[in-house]
C-alpha cells in the first residue's frame, strides 16, 4: 500500500511541477532529414552531422514544487562544436506543436551563421564560452534575421510565446530582476545589450538561444564492448535515442581490500563517497541499467578481467591521446589534410604493407559453394563474346577474304604486298580495373547476431566478390586496412592485380582478422596510388566498412571526416570512381557529405551483405 501511495505521490508531484507540455511534443528523429537540408541550405557548415545534445546541468534556480519533486536539474538546449550541430531529442517548450516545429528550425539557422559571427568578433573557437554567450547569442539572432528576412515572423511568434513563460521580474530580487530584464531586452532587440548584470543564481534558460555553456569534448568514439568478449544477445543492448555521454578514463578500484579499516560513524552521507565503482556482476537487469547510464553525467570508464553480466552499446566522448608528432622516416610516407588549417600536411602517415605468408591455401567454405555457383553463372553472361580480328599481320588462321583480294590483285597485274592474310581470334574483355578496400577495423568483431561477427560477413564478401569477377576476367585487386594513429596503417594485402585468384588467395581471405582502427584517408591514398598505375580506361575503387573514420588521436571525429573527404575527391580528380559500401545504419549523417548523395550504400541488414556485393558491382560496371 505504501508502494503504490508513494508511486501516486510521485506521478502527481512530477506533473505539478512540469512546465513543459508533453502532449505538444516534436521529435528531432521525425525531423531530422529536413533539417539537415535547412541548415545546409543556409549555408550551414556540410561537414557537421545533426546530433541528440545530451542534457546538462540545470543551474538555474527551481521554484518549490520542482525542488520537492526533484525535476528539472537538468535541461536540454541546442549548442555546436566541430563535429556536429547538437539538438534536443525533442522539444516541448510550448504548448503547440508549431512552435516546437520553428524552434528546432530558428535553433539551426543560429546555428548556420554562428561561424560567421564569431569571425566577424574575432573570436577563432567555434563554441561560446560562458564569458560572451549573451552578446554572441544577440549577434547570431541579429545576423540570422538580417540576411535571411523570411524568418523574422518566425522568430516573432517564439519570441512573443517565450517571453509570456519567463518569469516577471519586477516579482524577483534586485540583482535576478536586472539579469532578468536585460534578457528580456536582448530577446526582443537583439544586439542592444552587451553585458549581462551579475546575479547570485544563473539565470532562468533561454531556449531560443544556443546552449551558454556547452560541453567540451574531444569527439571521440569508443564501444564499451570493443575489446570484451561476446555476450548473448539478451545480455546485450543498445540504448536508443540517446546522446554521445561524457566520459573519463579511470584507473579500476581497488575491491580486494581484505579488512573493512573505516569506521561506519566516520560516513556521514552518500554523497561524501565519489570513487564509487558499481561492479560487473552487479547489475543482470538491462532495463535497471539502462536508467543508471541515462541518468549519470559522466561515465568513468577502465579496463577490468571481469566479464559483466549486462552490456550496454553507446557513444562516448572520451578525452583523446596526445598527437604523436615523432617524425617519420621509414616505410612508405603519405600526406594527410588538416582542415583546421585548410593544408596538406607532407609525410604524415606511414604505410606498411603486409602480407599472409603462412595462411594455408584452402578452397571455398561449403556454405558459399551453391551462391558461388550461381554468381559465377551470372557474371560469366556479362563477359563480351569472343571476336575475330580479321587482316591481321600474323595469327591463328588465314584471313580467306584478304587472301583471295590477294591473289585478284596479283591476276590482274596489280603489285600488292604480301601482309595482313592472316585473322587471330581474341577473346572479350572489357576495360575495367577493380580494387576492394576493406576495413578491418576493431568494430569488426562485434556480433551482428547469435553466430557471426561483422569481420565474419566481411570475409564472405570478399570471398564471393572474388569469385564472381574471376568469371568475368576483369582485372581486381583486394586490400585490407586497419591503423593505430598515424604509424603505422597496415594494409593487408589480399590480391594485387597480376595474381591470378586461387587458393592461395582464399587462404589469405580466411585469415583476416580484427585490427585496430580506421584511418580511412591514408588507407583511400594508398589505394589510389595503386589504382592509378593500371592503365584501363575504367577504375573502380571499392570501399567496404562497418563505420566512420576513426582512430585513437585527433583523426576521430571531423578531423578524420574531412581528411577522408578530401582523399576522395583527390581520387575522382586521377579519374578513378570511389564508392562506398558500409553496414553502418547511421551512415546517412556523414556519407553524404564524404562521397557524395549517389555514390555510396547502406546496406541495412549485414548478413545480406555477401549477396548484395557482386550485384553491386555489376550495377556499377555495366
Amino acid at each position: 500500500m505504501e508502494e503504490h501511495v508513494g508511486a501516486l505521490w510521485h506521478k502527481l508531484i512530477t506533473r505539478a511541477s512540469d512546465n513543459q507540455y508533453p502532449g505538444a511534443s516534436i521529435f528531432l528523429h521525425d525531423i531530422q532529414k529536413n533539417l539537415g537540408i535547412y541548415f545546409r541550405a543556409l549555408g550551414g557548415d556540410g561537414g557537421l552531422q545533426i546530433e541528440i545534445a545530451d542534457a546538462t546541468e540545470n543551474n538555474s534556480q527551481r521554484n518549490l514544487l520542482q525542488r520537492i519533486a526533484g525535476t528539472q536539474k537538468k535541461i536540454q538546449l541546442a549548442w555546436r562544436d566541430e563535429r556536429a550541430l547538437k539538438l534536443p531529442p525533442s522539444i516541448a517548450w510550448f504548448d503547440k506543436k508549431s512552435l516546437n516545429t520553428d524552434l528546432y528550425y530558428w535553433l539551426a539557422s543560429l546555428a548556420a551563421v554562428q561561424d560567421s559571427v564569431l569571425t566577424t568578433t574575432g573570436n577563432t573557437p567555434k563554441i561560446a564560452t560562458d564569458k560572451n554567450w549573451f552578446y554572441h547569442n544577440q549577434l547570431m539572432t541579429l545576423a540570422a534575421l538580417t540576411r535571411f528576412p523570411g524568418i523574422q515572423p518566425r522568430y516573432q511568434r517564439l519570441l512573443q510565446a517565450h517571453l509570456m513563460q519567463r518569469p516577471e521580474h519586477n516579482k524577483l530580487r534586485h540583482t535576478e530582476a536586472a539579469t532578468e530584464a536585460a534578457i528580456q531586452q536582448a530577446l526582443s532587440s537583439p544586439g542592444s545589450i552587451k553585458i549581462l548584470p551579475a546575479s547570485k543564481y544563473p539565470p532562468y534558460p533561454v531556449p531560443l538561444w544556443l546552449h551558454p555553456d556547452p560541453p567540451i569534448t574531444a569527439g571521440s568514439k569508443s564501444r564499451l564492448d570493443n575489446d570484451l568478449a561476446p555476450l548473448p544477445a539478451e545480455q546485450s543492448h543498445e540504448l536508443e535515442e540517446i546522446a554521445r555521454r561524457q566520459a573519463e578514463h579511470v584507473k579500476e578500484p581497488e575491491t580486494d581490500g581484505g579488512l573493512v579499516t573505516v569506521r561506519m560513524e566516520n560516513i556521514f552521507s552518500m554523497a561524501e563517497f565519489i570513487n564509487l565503482d558499481r561492479g560487473t556482476e552487479d547489475e543482470d537487469d538491462i532495463e535497471r541499467a539502462e536508467d543508471v547510464a541515462r541518468d549519470l553525467n559522466k561515465l568513468s570508464v577502465s579496463h577490468s578481467g571481469k566479464t559483466a553480466k549486462t552490456r550496454l552499446k553507446f557513444d562516448l566522448d572520451l578525452p583523446a591521446a596526445d598527437c604523436d608528432d615523432t617524425i617519420l622516416n621509414d616505410g612508405k610516407l603519405l600526406p594527410e589534410w588538416h582542415w583546421k588549417k585548410q593544408q596538406l600536411l607532407p609525410d604524415r602517415c606511414r604505410i606498411v604493407e603486409m602480407i599472409a605468408d603462412t595462411a594455408e591455401p584452402c578452397q571455398l567454405p561449403d556454405h558459399l559453394r551453391q551462391t558461388a555457383k550461381r554468381l559465377r553463372a551470372q557474371f560469366q553472361a556479362m563477359t563480351p563474346a569472343r571476336t575475330w580480328f580479321n587482316a591481321q599481320m600474323d595469327g591463328q588462321d588465314v584471313d580467306l577474304d584478304a587472301y583471295l583480294r590477294y591473289r585478284s590483285d596479283r591476276a590482274a597485274g596489280v603489285r600488292v604486298s604480301v601482309e595482313n592474310l592472316y585473322r587471330e581470334m581474341h577473346s572479350g574483355a572489357r576495360d575495367l580495373a577493380c580494387l576492394l578496400l576493406a576495413d578491418l577495423s576493431l568494430s569488426t568483431d562485434a556480433h551482428i547476431n547469435d553466430t557471426h561477427r561483422v569481420i565474419d560477413i566481411i570475409r564472405d564478401s570478399v570471398y564471393l566478390f572474388a569469385e564472381s569477377l574471376q568469371a568475368t576476367g576483369d582485372r581486381f585487386s583486394m586490400l585490407g586496412f586497419s591503423s593505430r594513429k598515424r604509424d603505422p596503417i597496415r594494409i593487408h594485402q589480399i590480391k594485387n592485380f597480376d595474381e591470378p585468384y586461387n587458393a592461395s588467395v582464399r587462404g589469405r581471405i580466411k585469415a583476416l582478422k580484427p585490427g585496430y582502427y580506421t584511418r580511412l584517408g591514408a588507407a583511400i591514398r594508398h589505394a589510389s596510388e595503386l589504382l592509378n598505375n593500371e592503365a584501363n580506361g575504367r577504375r573502380l575503387l571499392l570501399i567496404l566498412t562497418d563505420g566512420k573514420p576513426n582512430d585513437l588521436d585527433q583523426y576521430e571525429g571531423r578531423y578524420g571526416i574531412e581528411d577522408t573527404r578530401h582523399a576522395v575527391i583527390t581520387a575522382r580528380k586521377m579519374g578513378l570512381l570511389p564508392f562506398c559500401i558500409t553496414i553502418d545504419k547511421t551512415a546517412n549523417d556523414y556519407l553524404p557529405y564524404l562521397f557524395g548523395k549517389n555514390n555510396y550504400i547502406v546496406i541495412h541488414h549485414a548478413e545480406k551483405l555477401p549477396q548484395t556485393l557482386p550485384l553491386l558491382y555489376t550495377q556499377l560496371t555495366q
